[in-house]
């Protein structure tokens, strides 16, 4: 660790339990990288005060953009999001200055019972388990899971933090909520869970499981220090996800799932793979593809990933995705 020097860095972050708690993770870092002290300083986002779903307010930005107006203020040094809440367009006088190393991208079930999803949707029949989450792409491949297993499941819109979702479970209220795995360990509440839910069940929302460092692109000396917390196998597989996601034209909030993950054989990393789907919220149709292609050679090289997004994106919307999601952000 380097001796302490300068005034505090103002890191900006949400107010919630899990935003305070990634943004310590953070904080702790940039101190032991810096030698100087790091203040949080708490935001208020609209995505935050409004009770509105997801949804229907959007998604894109809701959780965002009071940071980057606080980072152009000069009120915080830099800040820190959950990178899927991100917009895929970065905008001019801001710099992504680091995506750190991912947690677990997985979804997570919390069930009665200490139920996993196919027990709850089995044991209903010929009831209806009903699973809670405020995502789209979860309510798409919940239902088409279900129908797989020759059931119905009903997914129930539902907001709020960790402790008000897994909440309606241990009321009695729902028999499952799904949750992102990162942000259950994060707090220190992954025993919770009753099933950590494979990829090929459900896919991940892009870029679920990371952090997105942001500080103004005017300073440079900052962002040089901050590039310090980047995993380049990280920063690569987003970015494959978030442009497909932008390829696709979809929002945050549109029911788009993407994950990146890299190819070993013995230690040696192989090739990165890209899986997407897009679905119906009810899971009656989904469209869901995967691709690969080699690993870049270098955090600065985002060509091969940005690629592979957008090719996959051009075959999904071959296949008909541009049907299933709706109104499309354009």
């Amino acid at each position: 660790m380097k001796s302490a020097q300068g005034p505090a860095l103002k890191l900006g972050t949400r107010r919630s339990k899990l935003a305070m708690a990634q943004s310590g993770l953070v904080a702790d870092e940039v101190r032991r990288l810096t030698g100087r002290p790091v203040e949080l300083v708490e935001i208020t986002t609209y995505g935050d005060t409004s009770r509105e779903h997801l949804a229907q307010i959007g998604g894109t930005g809701v959780f965002v953009n009071a940071l980057r107006d606080a980072l152009a203020s000069g009120e915080i040094d830099f800040a820190v999001h959950s990178l899927k809440d991100l917009p895929t367009t970065q905008p001019e006088g801001f710099t992504l200055a680091a995506v750190p190393t991912r947690a677990d991208a997985r979804d997570v079930l919390v069930g009665r019972d200490g139920l996993g999803f196919e027990e709850l949707a089995l044991a209903a029949a010929p009831g209806v388990a009903r699973i809670g989450t405020g995502s789209p792409r979860r309510m798409a491949q919940l239902n088409a899971w279900a129908r797989a297993l020759g059931v119905e499941v009903e997914t129930v819109p539902i907001r709020g933090n960790i402790d008000t979702r897994i909440g309606f479970v241990r009321s009695g209220e729902l028999d499952a909520v799904v949750l992102a795995s990162a942000g259950m360990q994060r707090i220190g509440r992954l025993d919770e869970a009753t099933e950590l839910i494979s990829p090929d069940s459900v896919l991940p929302a892009p870029g679920q499981g990371a952090l997105a460092v942001e500080c103004a692109a005017s300073n440079a000396h900052l962002a040089a220090q901050l590039a310090e917390l980047d995993d380049p196998y990280t920063r690569a597989a987003v970015t494959a996800e978030r442009t497909l996601l932008a390829a696709l034209e979809a929002g945050c909030s549109a029911p788009v799932g993407a994950l990146a993950d890299l190819l070993v054989e013995g230690q040696v990393v192989t090739e990165m793979r890209l899986r997407g789907v897009v679905g119906t919220t009810d899971g009656s149709t989904l469209v869901q593809l995967s691709t690969t292609g080699p690993v870049p050679a270098s955090a600065d090289d985002a060509t091969v990933p940005e690629r592979m997004g957008r090719e996959l994106a051009d075959e999904m919307l071959a296949k008909g995705a541009a049907g299933l999601m709706g109104e499309r952000a354009l």
